[in-house]
């Protein structure tokens, strides 16, 4: 048997199965991975969240990718982990998943690919599961330069707040960095991505402002309702 499977400093389950932090580790781990994947599946399909009331610009109702509702739990779980376990282990969380965003893309492209006995099924399954060029590229650039900046101004503030204050620090970085990935992401897929790869037509700048506030209005909400949900994981970890 190995080392590693032996030595006690290698296996956080060894003296306690029921450790939290190793737990709440590999919990939260699976939490952003599992949010990470139904996101890049569920892209595709457009929803439109009627409002009980018009906002300016935005209108009656709020259209978002299906996908919305999902990435917004990885945020929720990188800034308990980063509370949790630190900036560094964090980065290397938000990098590798978006290694696998690739693997996840091509399982979903092969099985696409892949000959299929009705047609009628298969159809099916290119209309729900086959991503367009357009979103591929937005949600991934916006992936990248979104988590890693949630990543930043969190320990940003947590170098300056120590353990206070825990809620600034993930308003804040939650805040900014879903500005930062509703921007990218609806600038390169519904403008940049058709405009340079001439996919689809790029949608109008007034139809691309609405989009884009509609989305990180409700992202907004999202994160001060997690708000409480971090306190009470992080509180359960540390207790």
């Amino acid at each position: 048997m190995s080392s590693r499977a032996t030595g006690g400093q290698r296996d956080p389950f060894r003296t306690d199965p029921l450790d939290r932090s190793a737990v709440a580790a590999v919990a939260l781990v699976t939490l952003f991975t599992v949010a990470l994947a139904t996101a890049q599946v569920t892209a595709a399909k457009v929803l439109a969240l009627p409002l009980p009331f018009a906002l300016p610009v935005v209108g009656p109702e709020i259209t978002l990718p299906g996908a919305a509702l999902a990435y917004a739990l990885t945020f929720l779980a990188s800034d308990c982990y980063a509370e949790l376990y630190g900036r560094r282990a964090t980065q290397v969380v938000v990098n590798v998943a978006f290694v696998a965003n690739f693997l996840v893309l091509a399982l979903v492209w092969s099985t696409l690919a892949a000959p299929g006995i009705d047609p009628e099924v298969s159809a099916a399954f290119q209309t729900a599961l086959g991503p367009a060029a357009n979103v591929v590229a937005g949600s991934l650039l916006a992936y990248v330069v979104s988590q890693n900046w949630d990543v930043f101004v969190f320990h940003a503030i947590r170098d300056r707040t120590g353990e206070r204050m825990l809620w600034l620090r993930n308003l804040a970085s939650t805040a900014t960095s879903q500005a930062l990935d509703t921007a990218i992401f609806v600038g390169v897929a519904f403008y940049a991505a058709p405009v340079l790869l001439g996919v689809g037509s790029p949608l109008p700048g007034s139809v691309l402002l609405a989009l884009g506030l509609g989305q990180y209005l409700l992202k907004l909400a999202i994160a001060v309702l997690d708000t409480p949900v971090v306190y009470l994981v992080v509180g359960a970890v540390r207790d």
